[in-house]
């Protein structure tokens, strides 16, 4: 049998099985109440992962991009506590300290976040599809940033008391006091507005990444409803 006959059968077959492979339909559309269902659902993923990730060991120690270092605008006490002997170590344990109060306190996000979630209404939904890549993000931040400092701060409070960070931070800011060359004594002795502070920002920061990763990676779209949103939006 020559190549010609070959190759025609072989199209005459192809031509026949055409009517029974289904096309996706460049026509569908989505309504807008499908439209905030996924995005619902894509909120509630990501933010699900992120605090379950932060919830553990090293969930901020070990994230250089959100690691809680060491307050800057007492930068004169790091420098003066770490030229004393072992004050490197005391510095390092502190830092080590409010990342694992971080770390203990995460799980508190989730309640609130479900709450912003839930209230996300159409109009919200359809400006947030067609915002960028964090504007999801942006619109929980704006919805719940004041109720989770508030409920965080308590719950960082704790924690840093538990893990000894309160402690560490006490013990440094006595030390600076009683150096003979310190003008301006130490007053604030309670870390915990601080941590709170940069826990809420790497919070967010990772909420952000992960809402990227599902707008441009089908990959991350793990349900039916977020590839199906997902895909009319950047189609």
């Amino acid at each position: 049998m020559s190549l010609r006959v070959l190759l025609l059968g072989a199209l005459t077959l192809w031509i026949a099985s055409c009517d029974k492979v289904k096309l996706p339909d460049s026509t569908d559309t989505l309504t807008e109440e499908e439209i905030v269902a996924g995005l619902k659902e894509a909120l509630r993923v990501g933010t699900d992962t992120v605090t379950r990730h932060l919830n553990r060991i090293d969930g901020y120690y070990g994230d250089s991009l959100i690691r809680i270092l060491f307050p800057e605008e007492a930068w004169k006490v790091k420098m003066a506590i770490e030229a004393l002997p072992g004050g490197e170590a005391i510095i390092a344990d502190l830092v080590l300290k409010m990342n694992r109060a971080a770390e203990e306190a995460a799980d508190e996000a989730k309640p609130i976040f479900w709450q912003a979630i839930e209230a996300l209404t159409i109009t919200q939904g359809m400006q947030i599809l067609k915002g960028d890549s964090t504007a999801a993000t942006r619109y929980l931040e704006g919805q719940t940033r004041d109720s989770l400092f508030a409920r965080y701060k308590p719950r960082i409070h704790e924690a840093m008391e538990s893990v000894g960070a309160q402690q560490a931070w006490t013990e440094i800011v006595d030390r600076y006091n009683s150096l003979p060359t310190t003008l301006n004594p130490i007053e604030n002795r309670d870390l915990s507005a601080y941590v709170t502070d940069k826990a809420l920002y790497g919070l967010f920061l990772k909420v952000g990444q992960h809402e990227t990763r599902i707008r441009r990676d089908v990959s991350y779209r793990v349900t039916d409803l977020l590839r199906k949103v997902f895909a009319h939006a950047n189609g």
